[in-house]
């Protein structure tokens, strides 16, 4: 990686990239799929990334705790002591996997103080490599050895572009004309992904009415505001982590362009 960037990010990025290889091998066979309690499918891969990377986190921290997706959680009692933490899902879109359409990451981060301090996300089968820590900016790799590329968001556009969920259908019409009007494009895209091409300047918006899990979000979250956007809750306030028992986010909306007061819009349109 560019001498830009401190050895623990690089290091991450590393881990994330050997899990990628595990998730591959498994894509390019034929494997099952099961249903988790909450009916959310997963399956071999999922489990494959998860053994990598808690290896090879472990070996950079080893007494820095792990929550993941894939992972029994700590009960609140013990998370409510923890000021910094590793907050992982080893495949994010495993619908995607399952469609093999190839949106699909693998998302890793740093939390410290509640905040998302160190994001790296994966896109095991285009190859592209997302990374940032706070104060280092936000980078892209196109491939394994390639060159890396700072990432900046950009101006709003006119219209604007919106990404949008792949699987999760296309709630926050409404909201999303009274932000932006009428006039926008959309982008559907899978997985934390829809971060990722707000950070590198190709869309602009992507709004989430529903459930997501904290894992779903903090590696992105990291790249985007790393790169000069926000991640904000619909009362305009930042993404925070661990804030209680439940892992699950608030809706939330993420935007590149942070010279707009979103959150004067959204007050005026959410109740």
């Amino acid at each position: 990686m560019s001498g830009e960037l401190s050895p623990l990010l690089q290091r991450v990025g590393e881990i994330a990239r050997a899990a990628g290889e595990a998730i591959l091998e498994i894509y390019r066979s034929d494997f099952d799929v099961t249903q988790k309690a909450d009916r959310s499918p997963v399956t071999d891969a999922d489990l494959a990334a998860q053994d990598v990377i808690a290896a090879g986190l472990a070996q950079l921290e080893p007494r820095l705790p792990v929550v993941s997706e894939e992972a029994r959680t700590a009960a609140w009692s013990e998370r409510a002591t923890w000021s910094r933490y590793w907050l992982v899902d080893p495949l994010d879109g495993t619908r995607e996997f399952v469609k093999r359409n190839g949106e699909f990451t693998v998302n890793i981060a740093l939390i410290e103080e509640h905040r998302s301090v160190l994001g790296v996300v994966l896109a095991p089968v285009s190859g592209e490599l997302y990374v940032a820590r706070r104060g280092e900016g936000a980078w892209m790799q196109m491939r394994p050895e390639g060159a890396w590329q700072r990432m900046s968001t950009r101006s709003l556009a006119q219209p604007p572009r919106v990404a949008g969920s792949r699987s999760h259908g296309g709630g926050g019409v409404a909201l999303l004309e009274a932000l932006l009007g009428s006039e926008y494009s959309t982008h559907p895209l899978g997985s934390s992904l829809k971060f990722c091409v707000i950070a590198r300047g190709d869309a602009d918006v992507y709004l989430r009415r529903g459930p997501t899990s904290e894992w779903d979000t903090a590696a992105a979250q990291c790249v985007l505001e790393e790169a000069g956007g926000e991640v904000l809750d619909l009362r305009g306030e930042s993404l925070r982590y661990n804030r209680g028992d439940s892992l699950l986010n608030p809706e939330f909306i993420a935007i590149g362009d942070r010279r707009i007061d979103w959150r004067a819009r959204l007050l005026a349109h959410v109740d």
